[in-house]
């Protein structure tokens, strides 16, 4: 009698977790093992479905002054962002509270007037529009009834009315990149 083996089946499940092993690194040897398929099947399997090998992510290139330098910059660069951030909201909470706007960085200032006049009321409004006049550029802060513009128009006008001093405190020289802002 005439006694063949059958031809081995396999889900596209199990061919798709094979695709996941092999791209992932393993070889087709024992994949083949272990999911009880063909080395040549396998091979076949990939050169027509086109499998790739994921490209290894490179090691993180040691920084030229070291890790111990570089881990202590870091530090102190985070130790004194957050210091400045906490001094800023202790400011804004202040001016929030109903406190002067005097200390209020220039850049917070639309942010503010705009918290301010929507839970301080009218009278507290006014009195920051007048406080506001100081700078000539304010007075496109206030829409023609007296009402405060919109936070984002507050932030535009802020902006373009000191755009030397935001390209100067982010270090881009005049003449370049003369589209921001």
């Amino acid at each position: 009698m005439d006694e063949r083996k059958l031809p081995k089946i396999r889900c596209e499940d199990t061919w798709e977790e094979i695709r996941r092993g092999w791209e992932s690194g393993e070889t087709g040897a024992s994949l083949a093992q272990r999911y009880d398929v063909g080395l040549a099947n396998l091979w076949r399997r990939r050169a027509s479905e086109g499998w790739r090998r994921r490209r290894p992510e490179d090691p993180a290139p040691e920084p030229v002054e070291g890790w111990e330098r570089r881990a202590r910059r870091a530090l102190d660069a985070f130790l004194i962002r957050r210091e400045e951030t906490r001094l800023l909201a202790v400011k804004l909470a202040e001016a929030m509270r109903g406190g002067p706007l005097h200390e209020v960085p220039l850049w917070h200032a639309g942010f503010v007037l705009d918290w301010r006049a929507s839970r301080l009321g009218p009278e507290v409004a006014a009195q920051d529009r007048d406080y506001m006049r100081k700078h000539p550029w304010t007075d496109a802060f206030w829409r023609e009834d007296g009402g405060l513009k919109h936070l984002h128009a507050l932030d535009e006008i802020t902006l373009d009315a000191n755009r030397d001093e935001w390209r100067e405190d982010h270090g881009i020289p005049k003449g370049k990149a003369e589209e921001y802002p």
